[in-house]
């Protein structure tokens, strides 16, 4: 497929052609060729156009927490109120081998099946916090073909949710309910982030899932008092993060998960923070990019790759500051550009 018949088929395809062209079109944005990096911006300009439309909710907590279960519970009952959705599940790359699992697909067995629904696990590719560098663009494409929901699962371990938290409307983070000191969500400063926290698998201890559920919301009043500003406790106006309990096992509370994302989109739309919090989003996506540039730049640099080597084996050694030789070859790359 040509990148105009990509484009074609992701914005007015039928389903089959719809789904090869976007798989065709995220397998573009994944490419570091320069070949294929000129054809994907090209391809993310003429699709600019038909995005936007669609709700970006991040979805994060630690393994084992339910995510996927959560999700394909979600992505059904989105599916019978009429929406079309598109989970973008991020795997962990191995440190070792550099390979991912890729499993979650497999374990929405109901989901990854739907006509309605499109499921495209990525590898995290050792980015920052195990959110995949091309996220975002896939999720224009999937907004693009007019799925108006798109999930962003993230690895939910590292610093992968102040990341996914960055490229979505709402950040949803779960918990479970005896998870230990709930303070410990606090201490890695992932609360705060968090617009709604959900306690999933409520139903194996109810009694647990109500006590994790009063003292997360005693401490998110905290956090509105002296953390995030956005979240200040007397101004009504605004969105204040809320606990609320589920099962996703059982699909209990899904219904009432939806009401309470309609109750942020609304309120957020109203008072403008959600218009302010995609352009912001989309400026700090044009530095990342640029840094990424940079950096792949800098190591093409034709004199930056003769010295390299020499100066690697010198930190090694032990011989050279690493700060020194960094400077030398920032030195080269700014005399070779």
């Amino acid at each position: 497929m040509t990148p105009e018949q990509v484009q074609a088929g992701i914005v007015a395809g039928s389903a089959a052609l719809q789904r090869r062209a976007m798989a065709k079109a995220i397998t573009l944005l994944e490419s570091t060729r320069a070949d294929h990096r000129a054809q994907a911006d090209a391809l993310l300009t003429g699709l600019l156009p038909h995005t936007g439309q669609a709700f970006r909710l991040g979805i994060s907590g630690v393994p084992g927490v339910g995510k996927s279960t959560f999700i394909e519970a979600l992505g059904l009952y989105l599916i019978q109120q009429g929406h079309r959705v598109a989970v973008l599940a991020v795997d962990p790359s191995s440190s070792v081998s550099g390979g991912s699992i890729l499993g979650d697909k497999t374990r929405m067995e109901h989901l990854s099946v739907h006509e309605k629904a499109y499921i495209r696990p990525s590898p995290s590719s050792g980015t920052l916090g195990g959110v995949a560098e091309k996220t975002r663009e896939a999720m224009l494409v999937c907004e693009a073909a007019g799925y108006d929901v798109v999930i962003v699962e993230t690895v939910g371990v590292g610093q992968s949710e102040t990341a996914v938290s960055g490229m979505t409307d709402m950040f949803v983070l779960l918990q479970l309910p005896n998870a230990g000191d709930d303070l410990q969500a606090i201490k890695k400063g992932v609360m705060e982030l968090a617009d709604l926290v959900v306690i999933n698998k409520a139903d194996i201890d109810a009694a647990a899932a109500t006590r994790a559920q009063a003292q997360i919301t005693s401490s998110l009043r905290l956090l509105g008092l002296h953390g995030n500003p956005d979240h200040l406790h007397h101004e009504s106006s605004i969105w204040h993060p809320q606990v609320i309990q589920i099962s996703a096992l059982l699909g209990q509370g899904v219904d009432r998960f939806w009401a309470e994302v309609q109750r942020f989109r609304d309120l957020q739309t109203a008072n403008g923070r959600l218009a302010a919090r995609r352009q912001q989003q989309a400026l700090a996506w044009m530095w990342e990019r640029i840094d990424a540039g940079l950096k792949q730049a800098f190591r093409q640099n034709p004199l930056v790759r003769a010295q390299l080597p020499a100066l690697e084996a010198q930190v090694r050694d032990g011989r050279i500051a690493a700060s020194t030789a960094a400077r030398t070859l920032l030195t080269a790359h700014a005399g070779g550009v």
